[in-house]
């Protein structure tokens, strides 16, 4: 080992040591404060029960406001001798040679084929303008059950295809069988294709990144062969409704500071977010196998929140991970509304929770045992917090019963015995400072960076949106609380969670779904508060910021889902990021193919089922049917799928379910039968009625 490697390996300990100190310190200082209110009398057991739970979740905050305030630190010097960007380790392991190829794999599932092409059009134009498009090919591996948005897939891939002529360059396949959900389908491309790339970036369907970040991407994997794994931070962006202004214009200003932060102390052991990342091939074949775990779902069973497994898997085989925090051009699209933020939430809680079994599994590095359980924490979080009011709450009520409570009288502020005070006082204002500084340090950090900050309108547009975005914070954070206990809850019941598509476009919430879905809030809100304000008045104005949260849910719900007060804040420069002030190419590239792929190209539409375009028109049908994988004829099939035809041929289009239109459309022989019935009847399919099923989709005719 030379002596610069030896320095590097001291540099990254020193660097988790400083980390790991601070945050042992400012949860021990935080502890002493809220301590001292126990010790008159002794320590009763539900203050032991306050002590202990105050503890994790001080332990929890902290992490967060030191990985912010370091972060904010490596921003303002701009510096980083460790950080990715600046290691080359060519030297110190055999380089890769020869000519190679990077495979762009978007795993889909019922996403809109419409989005889903527009984005991976866009990042092969944003190639195409950096000159390196012959090194990368582009995979759509398709996981998707309905048949229409199937056949729709398939036939805007054979369109692009089309255009971009041969070499091919463009490659699509529609599973079987949905197995392990997306790491299936990512290990299904491994090992059929993943032999031919010696990387492969994973996206999402929602995902844009920029050609000249993959390229990037690619080079410092070139320039480091012990790297099996770079995440790129992607940034949200896209979305108009005020919710989702105010969740991008936080993850833009806020997570610069957050991402730098991890790099800090995470070093070459980070994690992987599951997209916009790249990927050594063949060490992720070799390393990243996910087993079972034992026992039956939701702690069992298949890994659903696979990728901070796979990295751990990664670094336990020797290879490193990295968070290239400096690199841009890596965006994502979120959720528009907090309903579908929680929806979204629901489908993570449960993998999180998954986490919580290999924490003590053996061979994983110490650091990857502590990203599972912050994984674990950021839904246990949650309820532990849900808790701890409830437990402060009694015990302020039964100290009311023999201490006398003071709000009213001579002094501004109430007067109250002095441990309640006193515990009351660290738990606000401790978790305040640790919760709020980093916004204050983000503004700090425009003020010291004019260039940055005009990218957010300007200082004082930027402090009035913070100011904002902190109000809403903590307007939506109680109804964040009762959405993720609930989950918590329920997974801890063995409810499972299924596996259904997310909600990406722009759409707002309307009053009856608002109303069914935080009417439990609002209940909650106004039961919690009366017992309060009835028996322990003193607790109650401490409780207000909750109580406002939960009471407000429906109205808040309801205006933040608005696209056009999202537009309006935007006109007056609210909540403005750098992808709003100037729009980056690849964006722009978005816009243009969605907006072409808006307008209509056949006009003659009659009606139809798009999945029934497949069977009866010839092109559709000769396209959809080489796709389909080769299988034995099976008797028992062939009588179902008999059936279906005759049912489709006596009660029409209309009485099949949808997954008998999949049936029909994933066997050949079947479909074979059924296109040659059709076609050989009295009154075949018109070329109007085909034009019709065709223009469903607003796609012309192949």
């Amino acid at each position: 080992m030379t002596s610069e490697s030896r320095i590097g390996i001291m540099g990254h300990h020193y660097r988790r040591i400083l980390f790991f100190l601070l945050v042992l310190l400012t949860t021990l200082g935080a502890m002493s404060l809220l301590s001292v209110a126990f010790q008159d009398g002794g320590t009763r057991p539900h203050e032991l029960v306050m002590l202990g739970l105050y503890a994790i979740l001080t332990l929890w905050i902290s992490a967060s406001f030191w990985t912010a305030t370091i972060g904010f630190a490596m921003l303002v010097t701009g510096r980083d001798h460790y950080a990715i960007a600046n290691a080359d380790t060519r030297a110190v392991g055999a380089a890769p040679s020869g000519p190679f190829k990077t495979a762009l794999v978007m795993p889909v599932y019922n996403e809109d084929p419409v989005r889903v092409f527009a984005g991976l059009r866009a990042m092969w134009q944003s190639l195409v303008e950096t000159g390196q498009q012959d090194g990368f090919e582009v995979f759509v591996v398709s996981d998707t059950r309905d048949p229409d948005i199937w056949v729709e897939e398939e036939l805007l891939w054979r369109r692009w295809a089309k255009e971009m002529g041969h070499p091919a360059r463009v490659f699509y396949r529609n599973r079987v069988e949905n197995t392990s959900r997306k790491s299936g389908n990512i290990a299904d491309f491994c090992r059929r294709w993943g032999g031919r790339y010696r990387y492969m970036i994973v996206l999402d369907a929602d995902s844009i990144m920029a050609g000249d970040t993959l390229v990037e991407m690619v080079a410092r994997m070139e320039r480091n062969p012990k790297v099996a794994l770079i995440q790129v931070p992607p940034v949200p962006v896209n979305r108009s409704s005020l919710f989702s202004r105010m969740l991008q214009f936080a993850g833009s200003l806020y997570g610069r500071m957050f991402t730098a932060g991890l790099s800090y102390w995470q070093l070459g052991t980070s994690n992987f977010w599951g997209h916009n990342a790249i990927i050594r091939v063949k060490p992720f074949a070799d390393h990243c196998g996910l087993p079972k775990l034992p026992g039956r779902e939701p702690f069992g069973g298949e890994i659903l929140s696979h990728d901070f497994v796979e990295a751990a898997l990664l670094r336990r085989a020797g290879w490193r991970v990295w968070l290239a925090y400096d690199l841009g051009g890596s965006y994502e699209e979120i959720p528009p509304t907090l309903i579908d933020y929680a929806k979204r939430d629901r489908r993570w809680c449960q993998g999180n929770l998954q986490h919580s079994r290999l924490v003590f599994a053996r061979g994983f590095k110490p650091l990857s045992r502590i990203h599972f359980a912050m994984g674990v924490m950021s839904y246990m979080a949650s309820p532990l917090w849900l808790i701890f009011l409830v437990v402060t709450g009694v015990a302020a009520y039964f100290q009311s019963l023999v201490e006398p409570v003071y709000f009213f009288g001579n002094n501004i502020l109430p007067v109250w015995p002095e441990t309640y005070t006193v515990e009351m006082t660290t738990v606000l204002w401790v978790t305040l400072t640790m919760l709020f500084l980093p916004k204050i340090l983000a503004l700090v950090l425009l003020a010291a960076k004019p260039a940055l900050s005009r990218q957010f309108g300007g200082l004082v547009r930027a402090t009035l949106s913070v100011l904002t975005e902190s109000l809403f914070s903590v307007l939506l954070a109680p109804v964040l609380m009762l959405f993720q206990s609930k989950f918590v809850l329920a997974i801890l019941l063995r409810q499972n969670v299924g596996w259904p598509a997310q909600q990406r476009g722009d759409h707002q919430t309307g009053f009856a779904e608002a109303f069914g879905t935080h009417l439990s809030h609002t209940l909650i809100a106004v039961v919690v508060g009366f017992l309060s304000y009835r028996y322990v008045p003193s607790f109650f104005w401490w409780f207000t910021p909750v109580l406002a949260g939960l009471a407000l849910s429906i109205p808040v719900s309801m205006i933040t889902s608005r696209v056009w007060l999202g537009q309006l804040a935007r006109r007056a420069g609210i909540f403005l990021t750098p992808e709003e002030t100037a729009q980056p190419r690849v964006l722009q590239l978005l816009e243009q193919n969605l907006e072409r792929a808006g307008t209509p190209l056949c006009t003659t539409a009659t009606g139809g089922d798009l999945w029934y375009r497949a069977v009866v028109d010839p092109c559709a049908y000769a396209l959809h049917a080489s796709l389909l994988p080769d299988e034995t004829p099976n008797r028992r099939r062939r009588h179902y799928l008999e059936g279906l035809i005759f049912q489709l041929q006596d009660e029409g289009l209309g009485s099949l379910k949808p997954n008998e239109k999949r049936a029909l459309v994933s066997h050949r022989d079947g479909l074979f039968e059924l296109h040659t019935l059709l076609w050989a009847a009295a009154q075949p399919p018109s070329a109007g009625q085909i034009a019709g099923v065709a223009a469903n989709s607003g796609t012309v005719h192949q």
